[in-house]
């Protein structure tokens, strides 16, 4: 079933598939550049962000549905302990239609957000006072996936409902400026079950040298060059999954010569090999994801910093997978899985040391927090999890 066919994105039409209400996607409503800041504990006087430390608190700002029954009121904003993993609700940026995926742009002062409605955007805010900086239409429906170029010059966006990729170019603000190119993924044709392309990542790759957006509808990842000067779209070649995979998420291996594609469809991973000069991936065979015969929707994952593990979030069978990366990055290994402590985790993400990740439980309404031991990738809840109103991003600071 395509989602903008049924008006649903398709990360609510799978959460409406596993047992929870979706709600159709609305036309972008009001301006965003009248968002407020709603603060539950901060005082007068209290800086807009906590203070980046080694050792003292660090922001974290959660993406949501605010048009889901039960969703949030905007983007949350919360704060972690680093040694710990406690977090800390502050508050919360209203005004920000769904923003349901949130990225940061280089040296850390500009939060971009997904609107994922009918009349998709992406919305800027500058996090030294949270003001919103303006937003732009991506010119394609329910975008799910937004990443910054490395340059800080790009604003890459996926829309998942009509099978669009964009880009923006970024103002000297940090604010989204014109879209430089929009681009339909038309061939191949829709895999099994489809009914058209559904782009649902957009994405770097690690030399800079390409771009590369992973479609779930057309089985295919994508690699474009990027025009540094124009924002422009070039396409350089393309990777077909197996028919009916479903490919939605990509990483890279940090020697960027593999990666790792997690299949929603078919609930499988695969090793795949990438040629820098070209942009060509290889995609390797189908791996399993550790959740046995019951109902799975892998969703993303994640490799640590220096290479040696790598873990996958399970949605349905609410678990973290955990993998040993070897062979130099050619081979993953499952070694096993582990409770996510909640349902339905959407999202997973590092701390910006590696030792904490983070996995956004979109059904229960939580964030759960581990410590990533360095040594073996073993992976140990760090107390309750966080009450967050249809979490479906954690953006760790």
């Amino acid at each position: 079933m395509s989602g903008a066919a049924a008006g649903l994105s398709r990360r609510r039409f799978v959460a409406a598939l596993a047992g929870t209400a979706a709600l159709p996607a609305c036309s972008r409503a009001g301006d965003p550049a009248g968002a407020s800041v709603a603060h539950r504990d901060a005082s007068p006087g209290t800086p807009a962000s906590p203070a980046p430390s080694a050792t003292g608190p660090r922001p974290l700002y959660l993406g949501t549905y605010t048009s889901a029954e039960g969703g949030g009121k905007g983007i949350g904003i919360a704060s972690y302990d680093p040694v710990s993993g406690r977090i800390s609700g502050t508050g919360t940026l209203t005004g920000v239609p769904d923003p349901s995926y949130l990225a940061v742009g280089p040296g850390g002062r500009t939060l971009y957000a997904v609107d994922e409605r009918e009349a998709g955007a992406v919305t800027a805010v500058r996090l030294a006072d949270r003001a919103v900086l303006g937003s732009r239409a991506t010119g394609g429906s329910a975008p799910c996936h937004l990443s910054v170029h490395p340059s800080g010059r790009w604003l890459l966006s996926a829309d998942y409902g009509s099978g669009t990729v964009a880009v923006h170019r970024i103002e000297a603000s940090g604010a989204p400026g014109e879209r430089t190119a929009l681009l339909t993924h038309e061939s191949p044709a829709p895999g099994p079950g489809q009914q058209g392309p559904h782009a649902h990542q957009f994405t770097t790759s690690p030399d800079g040298g390409h771009v590369l957006a992973v479609d779930l509808g057309t089985d295919t990842v994508y690699s474009y060059r990027l025009d540094q000067e124009t924002g422009r779209l070039t396409e350089a070649a393309r990777a077909a999954a197996r028919p009916g995979a479903g490919p939605r998420h990509l990483t890279f291996h940090p020697n960027g010569r593999h990666a790792y594609l997690a299949n929603e469809l078919d609930d499988t991973v695969t090793v795949c090999g990438y040629a820098p000069g070209t942009g060509r991936l290889t995609i390797g065979a189908p791996q399993p994801t550790g959740s046995g015969t019951g109902t799975n929707y892998p969703a993303q994952l994640l490799v640590t910093a220096d290479g040696a593990y790598a873990f996958l979030a399970n949605r349905g069978h609410n678990s973290l997978a955990r993998y040993a990366v070897e062979a130099d990055g050619a081979r993953l290994r499952l070694l096993g899985t582990v409770p996510v402590g909640g349902d339905f985790p959407r999202q997973i993400a590092f701390s910006p040391d590696g030792g904490l990740l983070f996995a956004a439980n979109q059904r229960s309404g939580t964030v759960s927090v581990f410590h990533v031991d360095a040594a073996d990738g073993g992976l140990e809840l760090a107390g309750e999890p966080f009450a967050s109103p249809v979490a479906v991003c954690a953006l760790p600071l």
